[in-house]
């Protein structure tokens, strides 16, 4: 038998031993994630068996037996084993000037493009707090709706182009883009509004919260294109999509008021004692000391807020403007392309995936880099 040599180490000199290889890594994450208990072991051996039946024939339709070069529907099948064995992705590269753009003049394209390079600019400084000279940035960001509605519908120097021929994913950015960065300040202020001690302003503002939070959007929608312009000056006109701009807006607006309601008064008395023996006005305080943590604890509602804003924009199709969506169900009306629904909707489903779930990371990375209780 061989014998065994220990080494002998001083108190407080063990060398750190390596963890148990069943705790980390892979393995470690699968038994803490996936196996963690029976209920645990089952769902996940179901979820396994599901996408094992699923995920083969979809990568097969969507890619292995796909056409992407094609002149109509017709073409895509006769060059597939059966018709509809594969994918049409022909379709989707035969409109896709027409899903970005709409009807937008193509001579003048070039102003979208502008827009959409301005755009990811605005965003930079909003979400990289480490920017260099990220203060100009902010400014930038804030006057950045204004440059891009010059940009787009012309005046001052520009051609202008008439508001029915946005569409495509150019006129889901604008509402999603205009309805976020109006209803967040909007809802600020009627949250501070709701607490209020002015019983005039504190009414007018549950009012108006309790008015727009118990009709649906689309009922919103319906007035703005048909009833809004008898409620403005006579001689008044804005056009379709002004009036839905407004609506979406103080919709997000009312939703965001009550989410940023619930973190103020989840913040401490305390912290409002602290400011009054601070000497801070009212203003101050809440500038300084409330709002922030506020909007930090409210940081999932308000993404959650967004991200179903920029979806409800879809409901703009019922009442005749063509978003991403509602160009997608006219495409299909095209003999030369009928029967392709699935590639439409998948193309869609993919880009509001793409876009929302971009939202929901940046979210967790704020709540994570914010987060104090640790």
């Amino acid at each position: 038998m061989s014998e065994t040599v220990q080494q002998e180490f001083a108190p407080g000199n063990h060398p750190d031993l390596p963890p148990p290889v069943s705790t980390t890594g892979i393995i470690g994450w699968s038994r803490k994630n996936l196996f963690s208990s029976p209920l645990n072991t089952f769902l996940t051996l179901l979820a396994l068996m599901l996408l094992w039946k699923s995920l083969p024939p979809f990568f097969e339709w969507a890619f292995v037996n796909s056409i992407s070069t094609a002149e109509s529907r017709e073409q895509c099948w006769n060059q597939m084993s059966s018709p509809g064995s594969g994918a049409c992705w022909a379709f989707i590269k035969d409109r896709v000037a027409l899903f970005t753009y709409g009807f937008y003049p193509p001579e003048l394209r070039w102003r979208v493009n502008i827009s959409f390079v301005l755009l990811a600019l605005a965003v930079v400084p909003v979400l990289y707090e480490k920017l260099p000279y990220r203060k100009y940035g902010l400014i930038y960001s804030a006057v950045f709706p204004f440059i891009a509605g010059w940009l787009l519908a012309g005046g001052f120097g520009l051609e202008t182009v008439d508001t029915d021929q946005f569409g495509g994913i150019m006129l889901t950015l604008i509402l999603g883009v205009t309805g976020i960065s109006f209803s967040l300040p909007i809802g600020v202020a009627l949250a501070l509004g709701r607490q209020s001690n002015m019983p005039v302003l504190r009414i007018l503002c549950v009012l108006f919260i309790e008015f727009i939070r118990g009709v649906p959007l689309i009922t919103l929608l319906f007035v703005a294109s048909t009833m809004l312009n008898y409620f403005l000056p006579p001689g008044t006109v804005y056009a379709l999509l002004v009036r839905v701009l407004i609506m979406v807006t103080l919709f997000a607006s009312a939703y965001m008021a009550e989410v940023i309601r619930g973190g103020l008064q989840a913040v401490a008395q305390g912290q409002h004692e602290a400011g009054d023996s601070l000497g801070l006005t009212y203003w101050q305080a809440h500038r300084l000391i409330i709002l922030p943590q506020a909007m930090k604890i409210s940081i999932p509602g308000i993404v959650n807020t967004f991200i179903g804003l920029y979806k409800d924009t879809t409901l703009v199709l019922i009442i005749g403007m063509m978003d991403i969506l509602g160009l997608g169900n006219a495409s299909l009306a095209d003999a030369k392309w009928a029967g392709l629904a699935n590639e439409v909707y998948l193309f869609v489903a993919i880009y509001f995936f793409i876009s929302c779930f971009s939202m929901s990371r940046y979210s967790l990375y704020l709540e994570k880099k914010l987060h104090t209780g640790h």
